[in-house]
Parts: C-alpha cells; sequence; structure tokens
C-alpha cells in the first residue's frame, strides 16, 4: 500500500515526511483560522493580529535563511527535529501568554503559520529530502502528492477550528479557554511530527552529493526569488488569518461557517494539485503556474467587490480551484533549475524572499481592515499577482530544465 502511495522513481523510506506534512497541514488548517479570532477575543485589535501574523512570517524567513546559509553542516533530519520541538514549544507559548508583547515574541521565534501554503522552517527541510528521493521523471508528481497531502489535511485542520464553540455550547466553559486547548494541541501536534521525523535514517542515503552552499545556480535563484517575494507579499495580504477577519467584519460569518468554507476551499485546492503534474507534462512548469494564477487572481478582486456574502464565497471557491496548482509545479522547477548538491540552499533561498515579502503585508492588511478599507488587500493583492505571472512567464518561458 505504501508503494502505491509514491509515484515510481521514488523512494518510499520518505513516508515519514508525507504523514508529518498531513500532521503539520492539519495544526495550520485550524491555526489560520483561528489566530484571529483567539487574539480579539484576548482585546487584541486588526492592527495587532496583522502585526502578530507579520512576525510568524519574519521569524520563519529568517529561521530558513538560517538554514539556507549554515544548513549544511547538519543533517536535514536534524534540523527538521529542532524544528518540530519548535513547533511543540510554539503550542504551549500561545496557549499561556496573553499579552501582545510575549505572543509577538513567540511568533517570531516560533513556527505559526497564518497562511494558507507552508511557509515555514519545515518547508526547504522537506524539499530537499523529497527531491534528493525521486528522479527527475517522478518529481513533478511526488510534490504534487506531498502538496496534495497537506492541503487536504489543512482543510481537515480549518473543518476542525468549528471545535471551539462545539465545546462552549456543549459544556459552557469560557470561549477564549476552549480555544487555547487548541494551540495546547498544536504543541501536541508538534511532538507527533518530531516522533515521525525520528523515523528517517540517520544517514543522508537519498542524496547524490553533499549539500553545500549556492554556486552555479546562484544567477537563475536570485532571479526566481526577485519574483517569488513579489507573488508572495501579494498572498501576504490575504493569509488565511486575515482573509477569516475580512468574512467576520464584512459579512459576520460564525467561525462554524468560517471553518467550513476553508474546507470546501482546502478540499478544491487540494483536488486541483491532483490535475498539476498532468497539466505540467503537457504546457511545462512554467504555463502550469502562470495561467492558473490568473483567473484566480480575476476571482479575489471580484470578491471583493461582492456585496453578497453568497457571490463572495463563490467567488474564492471558484479561486481556490486554480490558486494552488502552482503550488507542486513551483517546487518541481526550482528543484530542477539547480545542482542536486544546491537544492536544500535554493531552497531556503527561494523561500525566504517570499517569506520576508509575505511577511511585510499582513500588517498593512491588518491596518486596512481596521480602517474601513476592507477590500483593499483583496484588490491590490489579485493584481500584485497578475503581474508576478506575466513577468514569471516572460522571464522563463524558454528556460531549459531537467
Amino acid at each position: 500500500m505504501i508503494h502505491r502511495l509514491f509515484p515510481n522513481g521514488s523512494d518510499v523510506g520518505i513516508a515519514p515526511i508525507f504523514a508529518a506534512r498531513a500532521m503539520r497541514g492539519f495544526a495550520d488548517g485550524f491555526v489560520a483560522v483561528l489566530l484571529p479570532v483567539y487574539l480579539l477575543e484576548m482585546g487584541l485589535g486588526g492592527v495587532e493580529v496583522g502585526a502578530i501574523a507579520t512576525a510568524t512570517l519574519f521569524g520563519s524567513a529568517f529561521a530558513t535563511l538560517a538554514i539556507g546559509a549554515w544548513g549544511h553542516r547538519w543533517t536535514g533530519r536534524s534540523l527538521m527535529l529542532v524544528a518540530a520541538a519548535l513547533m511543540a514549544a510554539t503550542g504551549l507559548g500561545f496557549s499561556v501568554l496573553c499579552a501582545f508583547w510575549p505572543l509577538l515574541i513567540v511568533a517570531f521565534i516560533g513556527t505559526l503559520n497564518p497562511s494558507s501554503g507552508d511557509v515555514s522552517v519545515f518547508l526547504p527541510l522537506e524539499h530537499a529530502r523529497l527531491a534528493a528521493a525521486s528522479d527527475a521523471a517522478a518529481r513533478t508528481d511526488l510534490f504534487a502528492r506531498y502538496a496534495l497531502t497537506g492541503a487536504l489535511c489543512a482543510a481537515l485542520g480549518a473543518l476542525a477550528s468549528g471545535l471551539p464553540e462545539r465545546v462552549v455550547a456543549l459544556s459552557g466553559i469560557h470561549k477564549l479557554d476552549a480555544l487555547r486547548g487548541m494551540f495546547i494541541l498544536y504543541g501536541v501536534i508538534g511532538v507527533a511530527v518530531w516522533a515521525m521525523y525520528r523515523k528517517l535514517p540517520t544517514h543522508e542515503a537519498v542524496s547524490h552529493a553533499k549539500p553545500a552552499p549556492l554556486g552555479p545556480s546562484r544567477a537563475v535563484v536570485v532571479k526566481l526569488a526577485a519574483l517569488f517575494s513579489v507573488d508572495s507579499f501579494a498572498g501576504g495580504l490575504v493569509v488565511n488569518s486575515l482573509l477569516a477577519l475580512w468574512l467576520f467584519q464584512r459579512f459576520g460569518l460564525s467561525l462554524s461557517a468560517a471553518g467550513a468554507f476553508f474546507f470546501a476551499s482546502g478540499l478544491l485546492g487540494a483536488a486541483s494539485q491532483l490535475a498539476a503534474p498532468k497539466l505540467a507534462k503537457r504546457v511545462g512548469l512554467v504555463n502550469t503556474m502562470v495561467f492558473t494564477h490568473i483567473p484566480a487572481s480575476m476571482c479575489l478582486i471580484a470578491a471583493a467587490f461582492a456585496t453578497n456574502v453568497g457571490v463572495a464565497l463563490g467567488l474564492l471557491l471558484v479561486r481556490a480551484m486554480v490558486s494552488s496548482m502552482d503550488v507542486p509545479a513551483r517546487s518541481a522547477f526550482v528543484m530542477s533549475v539547480v545542482q542536486p548538491h544546491e537544492r536544500a540552499a535554493a531552497a531556503s533561498f527561494t523561500a525566504v524572499p517570499r517569506s520576508l515579502a509575505s511577511a511585510v503585508s499582513p500588517l498593512l492588511a491588518g491596518w486596512l481592515f481596521q480602517s474601513g478599507w476592507s477590500a483593499t488587500p483583496l484588490v491590490v493583492c489579485g493584481v500584485l499577482k497578475i503581474t508576478y505571472d506575466l513577468a514569471l512567464w516572460r522571464a522563463f518561458r524558454l528556460f531549459k530544465h531537467d
């Protein structure tokens, strides 16, 4: 059964990574929806919600940069174990702290993810291991299944964000305590992720070359990093936590309804990733990234002007159907244009600008929401993403890769 889960040409020894990605996706799914509710329940405002989301992304960026610069001195397994322990500590910190500044510090140091995608320190570590465990022909399929695993479990996690309301209704405990319990669960999942990483081989048997800093591939990685930063700055304006905040403020959506929406959105995004490898084989990795993104951005812009909650949610669901198809294609493209020994560094140095750029925008979006400009972040996000797509297509449409 395990062999059937992975494409031909890949090593089934990476199964613990898939299990860890599933658990992290579930945790990220409910945290992204619950984070603004939890912070608002503690008396914080939209700006503070944006600031904490910004801190989480800045922290992930600096941690990822450190891995790209110095991570080759340690094994990937050791670094993944440290990251999992940090995830457990993050859940504990958010469950016991109440003041803004301590929470901001934990958000910066920890692994909290307010977005729908994986922008954490885990990303370059797992990507490098996956790339080394597959040949070129199987790489896109493997990354698609990896992304699909995370997306499906994130959808289930979003659905689980309705649990605090159920607990409050059934037990009568305070809402804040019910929300705090979900962050304890996040920490417990971090321990389970640590246990999964422990099952990985202690030696990097699947690697063909010792990891090293960027060398011959530096120029193309820098160009990709610059383009990815534009996309991520735009995405940071509507990370799931802020999109949930927009739905709460604009339409008065309940927590359970928001969880159901993000569950459906996650399922559609996961299903779309199944088609990504086949589409990439037909039209290429770059075309797959670009021509699935543009319709998604147009739907986001239209949703910003919707006055009916059904229309807005419908447009956002259509966006979800195609907006994630670029995820496996992008990962496979980055891994295919660099030398094998540069993959961990390339994954880090393309992820860092994405994290830094996306870290700036949530604070701006939170301020805009609080100031009454609630539609602006969605419109700006859509316009910037279309600009990024066209620039990426122009720069790499003729680029040769494995």
